[in-house]
Order: structure tokens, then sequence, then C-alpha cells
């Protein structure tokens, strides 16, 4: 396999069609090794970042509670860079309990929780692979907006990025050249290259990864998503992570611009290097920011176990038990907490009634009957 430095990337060629000009890009599997001391100071410290995270992650009791938010504030986020207008804490809410219009986005966010949760599950037996990315794309795309548009099959026409084919800011390569690109995309995922010593380490890898993944564009829809769940599910994969702790849609969304700036100035100059670099500071940030807030997490977790739920006397230990689920879903309703609690709804009425009082929960509704509640400080660490 031949050795490339990644300084002299060349992405591939505009074809020239009808009236408009498709992308057809390099194929990426080869050596490829970095002599740039520029980035392998800002890898060094990515490196160090996300080997924080991760040790960090690995200390806290229940990590798992807090990772279902994580996932839920991604998926929001992933979607919200597509179009959806659901909002982290109307994700949080039962289907039932939002009004009709804001249905349709709200199913797209669950899709993609579900999608995630699926891959991450199958990657126990499966290797990422065209059949994982396949099957979580189905998932992605089941009974929502984009159902028509093949979900769990590379598209057979030609798609675009903007109004119109004639007028796109960028087209993809033709749906025949698919099969060999992603083919080449996965041998790339699985190469083992340690037997040399300047290979582009994985954090470096999966940039280029993604970028791959965005230029071939191999489904008619759900493109953005899939990409974004693959950086996660490399850096499982690989070991950098042992729990999905870390998502950089919100680092791309805040930095939109720069996100789609920086793909195409690797499509059109070859630049990989503006690219990884973005894509590192996106790591860098992205991990201080989640290990900020799991250090809140603890903070609040302690200070509502240690100093407030024992006001609570006998109806101390119910509270433990209903606390541990809001970690999981800070939302809840009167009738959820009797279920949990195997109490009757005035039991489960009066203990909600303290935490509100203790400025735990937080009405959400305004209503007299079927009220909601919300672990509101605990949702806005989330939302920092």
């Amino acid at each position: 396999m031949e050795v490339r430095d990644i300084n002299s990337f060349q992405s591939g060629n505009w074809i020239k069609r009808m009236e408009y000009r498709s992308f057809s890009p390099e194929l990426i599997n080869h050596q490829w090794i970095s002599t740039d001391p520029q980035l392998s100071s800002l890898l060094s410290q990515a490196d160090r970042s996300l080997g924080k995270l991760d040790a960090f992650s690995d200390l806290i009791p229940d990590i798992d509670f807090f990772i279902m938010m994580h996932i839920t504030k991604e998926a929001t986020v992933s979607s919200k860079i597509e179009g959806t207008q659901t909002s982290f804490q109307e994700a949080l809410i039962k289907e039932q309990d939002l009004d009709p219009e804001k249905r349709d986005d709200w199913k797209e966010v669950h899709c993609y929780i579900e999608a995630m949760n699926q891959a991450i599950q199958e990657m126990e037996r499966l290797p990422i692979s065209t059949r994982l990315i396949k099957q979580t794309h189905a998932t992605l795309l089941q009974g929502v907006r984009g159902k028509e548009k093949l979900p769990g099959e590379f598209r057979t026409s030609q798609n675009w990025i903007g109004p119109s084919l004639k007028h796109a800011i960028f087209v993809p390569p033709t749906h025949q050249e698919i099969p060999e690109l992603m083919s080449d995309l996965e041998e790339f995922i699985h190469a083992d290259n340690a037997d040399i010593p300047t290979f582009v380490p994985h954090l470096i890898k999966i940039a280029l990864i993604h970028y791959q993944f965005e230029t071939i564009h191999p489904f008619l829809d759900g493109n953005g998503r899939i990409g974004r769940l693959l950086i996660t599910l490399y850096l499982l994969d690989k070991g950098l992570l042992r729990k999905p702790t870390l998502y950089l849609s919100d680092f791309f969304e805040r930095n939109r611009r720069d996100y789609y700036d920086n793909l195409m100035r690797v499509r059109e100059k070859s630049d990989l290097k503006t690219w990884i670099e973005y894509f590192l500071v996106g790591v860098i940030e992205t991990t201080e920011s989640s290990i900020q807030t799991f250090q809140n997490i603890v903070k609040l977790r302690d200070r509502v176990e240690l100093t407030q739920l024992i006001q609570l006397g006998k109806r101390q230990q119910d509270a433990k038990i209903l606390m541990s689920e809001l970690y999981k879903n800070p939302i809840i309703d009167g009738a959820k907490v009797a279920e949990i609690l195997s109490v009757h709804a005035s039991t489960a009425n009066r203990l909600i009634k303290d935490l509100m009082e203790m400025g735990i929960l937080e009405e959400l509704t305004g209503y007299k009957r079927n009220r909601i509640y919300a672990f509101g400080e605990y949702i806005r660490l989330f939302n920092t």
C-alpha cells in the first residue's frame, strides 16, 4: 500500500456534466503519514483531552444515566443542522404531550436516538461496515420525512446540496461511483497500519473518514447525521472511548459556516490540513465541555442527595429512587412517579410537591391537570 503525506493530499476531480459539475473524490485507503509539527501539537492536545474524558467518565457511578442525556442532546443538535426545530427539552417530553405540529420533528430526533443506540449495540458483534451503516440509516429514516428516500440503501440517482441541481452548492459523485468509494472507505476504516511509526493517528484518521463520507454522500437523505454518528462509533470501535461520551454536532452547529467551508476547501483546494485543524479544535472544545458537564452533574447530585433529600425523613428513600429515574429522563408526570414508586397518586403528588418546594422539580404546563414536571437544573447543565 502506498505511503502518502497528508500535506500532499489530492481530493479528486470536478467532472463536467450537462448543466452542472459533480465531484469525483480520490480513493483514500492509503498509508497516510503526517509530518506537520503544527498538526502534531494540536493532535497531542486533543489526545490528552480525549483520554481525560474517557478516564473521568469511567469514575462516575451510573454513567449510563447521563450518557442517555448526551445522546438525546446529540440527536437534537445533529437533527437541527438538518433543519428540525425540536428543542432539547422538547425531545425529552413524551410525544403525546407535544403540540401536534411539533411531532414530526420530535420523531426525527427519536429515530436518531434509536439509530445511535442500535448502532452502538450492533458494534458488539459487527464492525463498522457498509452493512452496519445501512442498518443504522434504515432506522434513522423509519416512518419519518425521508422514508421514501431508500432507507438503508445507497442512492441510485444523483443528489446535491443546494436549491437545485443546476444551482447546487455541491454535487457529490454519481451513484455509479458509490460502491467502489464506500468499499474503499470501509477498507480504510479497518486498515491496520500500526507498524508504521509515523502513521496518522486515529483522530486525524476519523477526520478524513468523516470528510470522505460527507463527500461521497451515499444516501439520498440523512448523510450528515450518519456521518456525524460515524465519529462516535469509530472512537468506540478503536477503543479511544469506552463509553459514547463525545459528540461533535454541537461544535459543528455553533461553527456551521466553518464546518461547510472547510469541507468545501478540501474538495476545491485539496487543503486537508485546515479541515483537520478545525476537527481537532472541535474535539478539544467538546471534550473539555463534556468533562465540565460531568463535573457539574456530580456536584448537583451530591448537593441534592446530601443536603436536600435528607430533609424528607422517611420519604428520602422514595425520593432517591425517583432521582435515579430523573437522571435518565428528567421530565415526568404524576402517573409515572406513582408507577416508579408503586404508590398511590396522592403519595406521588406529595413527593412532587416537596421536590418543587426544594427547587428540584419545576412544573412546565401551567395546567391544573395533566401537569408535567422537569428536573430543570439538570436539563440546563446540558444546554450550557
